[in-house]
């Protein structure tokens, strides 16, 4: 098989490029192996990024282990949880491209003949995963891993982590908890480097790494701090040279049917409604495009299996403890709902399952439940229609309280975050009300700011199961409550949310799918041909840039 690599090391002509890399200290022995790129999103201000060195060393050992050259590069992050309710959160979700151009950048720059991804949070998982697609190379992922979760005092009761925080945050300012109080939280909740502890975005990806195919078996569970994480490590530099043995590149992997498994996985276990975003974003570069009509069609058919934080009580760790997502994939696939056909980098997914079937014990029935008794027959996720989103919109179904689950309430309009926190911490939300936050939406935002300050507002002050919230922006995977995000069309777009006025009454029906302004269609027309849409709030820089190129939410928020 030809190298890539022999593009810059082979023949005479190719005498300067074999200077520069000798520049590098690399060998005459070693200019005959095959180069392989190690992108490392490691940096010191994202905690589940600072142990990310560690982890490169090992995947370059088992790189070099295999008979590759390891080459380090390093990519930008940003932190969501630091990035939250400020100027800052505008940048989270375009660094998703910035992330995936610079993968582009640099492989395609240097030839190289295949790469190890290392993420870890938020939007660096699938902006690597969309730069690996296009430049389709023989791919393997490895995360850094979850932190573990923090301890009440005298380490009775649940778990904490960085949403005890924001919701505390809530409480202090409601008068249910002291400042000191949270000043605990602050110092515990957060205690080791890694992903936030609970199923939030990042171990969400990091997780369907695993049922996509492109991660080994622990990707999404092993705690950062196990030593297990190093082996992993290791064996995914070793992996990726078996997989550029064998010609298997990205694009053979993230295949139509590891989307479908990728998406089986995300309803059973109920992570953050950003993977909705990301996994179609995903499907689009990888050529096998999905709808919300897919999403709600996965929903219908994929019981609930899994129910951590901030869905339920229990942290990431107890799924590491019980056999992480290797054990939700063979749950589903006792109920047919698996494509065994997909190619994975561990070779085909029925071949894989066949031997979990085989050699593992399977679900506990308690962290994950069984195929047989589900949590709820239908998946944790929920897409909605209606006037207000005809694009659709999303929910994370199983982080709501059943008595939320169909609301109808006036409408309390805001044009941004800011001005609904306002609100809220003024005190001037009441019980029954429906929020909405509108021009937060990718090009409206720009960049689709996450929702958890007000989210948490709410439940800080007790109103989670009486006030519900809808938004064109998107909501953290710590968000919990009837916070319905992804709005589309955006009220930027000229989306029917920007058409809703102060008062009016709005139908939250998370159960039946629907999301209805419940004004009448010639009322709703004569607001449209009045509707004057505001300025672009960004007008120059990556964020204007950004709002000129990006796709609506249903669509991934994608940059093609």
């Amino acid at each position: 098989m030809e190298l890539r690599s022999e593009q810059i090391r082979t023949g005479v002509a190719r005498a300067p490029h074999r200077s520069l890399l000798k520049a590098d200290g690399i060998t005459d022995e070693e200019m005959k192996r095959p180069f392989v790129a190690v992108i490392n999103s490691r940096n010191d201000i994202i905690p589940g990024h600072n142990n990310l060195d560690k982890i490169a060393e090992a995947v370059k050992a088992g790189i070099y282990m295999a008979g590759g050259v390891p080459f380090e590069i390093s990519t930008i992050g940003v932190c969501d949880g630091i990035a939250m309710n400020h100027e800052g959160m505008h940048y989270s979700l375009v660094s998703r491209e910035v992330i995936a151009d610079s993968v582009e950048c640099a492989v395609q720059g240097h030839a190289f003949d295949a790469m190890v991804c290392i993420p870890n949070c938020d939007k660096i998982v699938p902006g690597m995963i969309l730069g690996a697609l296009r430049v389709d190379i023989p791919t393997v992922f490895v995360s850094g891993g979850p932190m573990l979760a923090g301890k009440q005092p005298g380490g009775c009761g649940p778990t904490t982590d960085l949403n005890t925080l924001f919701d505390g945050a809530g409480k202090v300012a409601a008068g249910t908890m002291t400042e000191d109080e949270l000043k605990y939280y602050e110092d515990t909740a957060c205690p080791t480097c890694g992903s936030c502890s609970g199923l939030f975005t990042a171990n969400s990806m990091n997780c369907l790494c695993e049922a996509l195919g492109i991660a080994l078996p622990g990707n999404g569970t092993v705690p950062a701090v196990y030593s297990e994480r190093i082996r992993l490590a290791k064996e995914a530099g070793m992996k990726v040279m078996e997989l550029l043995r064998d010609g298997v590149t990205m694009r053979d992997v993230v295949s139509e049917a590891a989307i479908h498994n990728a998406m089986e996985c995300d309803m059973a276990f109920g992570g953050s409604t950003n993977t909705v975003l990301h996994l179609t974003a995903i499907a689009r570069a990888a050529g096998h495009p999905i709808t919300m009509a897919d999403w709600d069609a996965a929903s219908a058919r994929t019981p609930h299996l899994v129910k951590l934080q901030p869905s339920g009580p229990r942290p990431l760790s107890d799924l590491y403890e019980v056999g992480g997502v290797p054990v939700v994939l063979a749950e589903l696939d006792k109920l047919g709902l698996v494509d065994r056909s997909a190619v994975t980098c561990m070779g085909t997914m029925g071949d894989y399952l066949d031997y979990m079937h085989a050699h593992c014990i399977g679900a506990d029935g308690e962290v994950c439940r069984r195929a047989d008794d589900p949590y709820s027959p239908q998946g944790a996720l929920k897409v909605l229609y209606g006037n207000v989103a005809p694009g659709g919109a999303v929910v994370k179904k199983s982080a709501v309280d059943p008595s939320m689950l169909v609301h109808t309430g006036p409408a309390r309009v805001f044009d941004s975050e800011e001005a609904a926190c306002e609100a809220i911490n003024a005190d001037a939300i009441r019980p029954g009300d429906v929020v909405v936050i509108r021009f937060e939406g990718p090009k409206g935002g720009p960049g689709m700011r996450e929702m958890l300050t007000p989210t948490s507002a709410i439940v800080g002050r007790g109103l989670s199961t009486s006030v519900a919230l809808i938004t064109d922006g998107r909501f953290s995977g710590a968000t919990k409550g009837p916070a319905v995000g992804h709005v589309s069309p955006e009220a930027a777009a000229g989306g029917p949310i920007a058409l809703i006025e102060e008062g009016d009454s709005l139908t939250v029906d998370i159960e039946g799918g629907a999301i209805t302004l419940n004004v009448s269609d010639e009322e709703l027309a004569a607001r449209r041909a009045a509707y004057v849409p505001p300025a672009p709030k960004h007008d120059h820089g990556v964020l204007a840039k950004y709002a000129r190129l990006v796709s609506s939410a249903d669509e991934g928020a994608y940059v093609s």
